[in-house]
């Protein structure tokens, strides 16, 4: 079978693809075998820490191997490689299942890479080693119940007292709500302020008033933990504060450049995903006295999943390239986002409708695919959003201007990776 990897020289090197070799050994051996169980226990509608034994081991693996830490530098704790790495990991591990690129997108996306950006030394010795070294697991929290897209219409607020913030409020729909130690969230300082009047705070879940629970019956993410954040009154000391007081919305924004990413990147190991079981299946089942693979319709679904395929991947690839340079890249990571999460949805369904009636069942794994891509068309930035922002990017109407900074430039020699 033609590899689907191939011909990316330009932008990965041989120790990425021997990271890719490592992540994929790890998730065929270690994951593959049980998801569809663990895939099947979440359609129970019985999801918290105690119905997911699976994962904390994963994660305890996946720490042990540097993939939680994987673009973080080596004195922060991390493997030292750079963000093109970030990208394959992503890949590989959603090529078995979104769950665990979810993983990757939340701890080390969202969370780690902003403390990377924005974090003191002191946070970063406090919370990012450890994060990096798969010690803590750590969440995002910015999506409320009635504030998804339009973040600054958002209802937590964090009102300062002395030397510390209080803050107030629900979170949902966050990943890991019951098995992250650590979350940054994000709320309003000064409601009175709009964009302004919001800052970052890092936040404990053993901080009195912290709370969590469960969200049941989803499409998909089944494997995985998916919940909501309660604040009661939670102190939080003025040196969790991540960022200046007023700047937590650019930290938002930051931190979804980098998690578009990731999703971006995740996409894409599903549309291979797709592909790879379309491939196998159109040569295993006969009809008409054949391989349904010499159909001609089977084959136009096919190339067309090879092309979403290789256009979501040079897309991602592109983005990860200009990360490494330290350049803004808010338009290519949206572009990427938009496109592989879009592609990977309708691969999914064509893969289905290659497999026929088995397609429409758990036997196979398409059928996981399908549900799993929907959310990616959703979370971190809908498919709506992404769209209005290339027209305002190709209108002048927006423009890649820096915030208060990019992200580090991936530096090998600094880094140790």
């Amino acid at each position: 079978m033609l590899d689907l990897t191939a011909g990316y020289g330009m932008f990965l090197s041989d120790e990425h693809e021997m990271l890719r070799r490592t992540v994929r050994d790890f998730a065929e051996r270690e994951v593959a075998p049980h998801i569809r169980t663990w895939d099947r226990s979440g359609g129970e509608h019985t999801e918290g820490p105690e119905d997911r034994p699976h994962i904390r081991p994963i994660l305890k693996r996946m720490g042990e191997l540097g993939l939680l830490g994987i673009c973080i530098p080596q004195k922060y704790g991390g493997a030292g490689m750079d963000y093109l790495a970030l990208a394959v990991v992503c890949e590989e591990l959603e090529r078995v299942d979104s769950f665990l690129r979810v993983v990757i997108s939340v701890h080390t996306g969202l969370n780690s890479l902003s403390l990377f950006q924005w974090g003191s030394e002191e946070q970063k010795q406090r919370y990012l080693i450890p994060q990096a070294k798969g010690e803590l697991l750590a969440g995002y929290c910015l999506t409320e119940p009635n504030s998804g897209t339009d973040a600054v219409a958002m209802q937590a607020t964090a009102r300062r007292d002395g030397d510390a913030y209080i803050l107030n409020g629900e979170k949902i729909w966050i990943s890991l709500a019951d098995i992250a130690d650590t979350f940054l969230v994000i709320a309003k300082t000064d409601p009175t302020k709009g964009a302004r009047g919001i800052s970052a705070f890092i936040v404990e879940r053993t901080m009195p008033g912290v709370s969590s629970y469960p969200l049941h019956g989803k499409l998909g993410m089944r494997a995985g933990n998916t919940g909501g954040l309660v604040l009661q009154d939670v102190r939080v000391p003025l040196a969790n504060r991540l960022g200046e007081e007023g700047e937590g919305f650019k930290i938002a924004m930051a931190a979804l450049d980098n998690g578009r990413y990731t999703v971006a990147a995740g996409a894409t190991g599903l549309i291979q995903a797709s592909l790879e079981a379309s491939l196998k299946y159109a040569e295993e089942r006969h009809s008409f006295g054949g391989p349904i693979a010499d159909h001609q319709l089977v084959k136009r679904m096919i190339s067309h999943m090879v092309r979403k395929l290789d256009t979501s991947r040079l897309l991602v690839y592109r983005a990860g390239w200009m990360k490494n340079q330290g350049q803004r890249n808010t338009r290519e990571t949206t572009l990427a986002k938009w496109h592989a999460t879009v592609s990977s949805f309708e691969c999914a369904d064509d893969a289905i409708q290659i497999h026929g009636a088995y397609g429409y069942s758990d036997e196979y794994p398409v059928e996981r695919y399908l549900r799993n891509a929907r959310g990616g068309i959703i979370y971190e930035g809908t498919r709506e959003l992404q769209e209005l922002l290339q027209a305002d990017f190709a209108l002048g109407r927006r423009i890649n201007p820096p915030l208060r900074c990019e992200l580090p430039a991936y530096d090998p020699t600094e880094w140790g990776g």
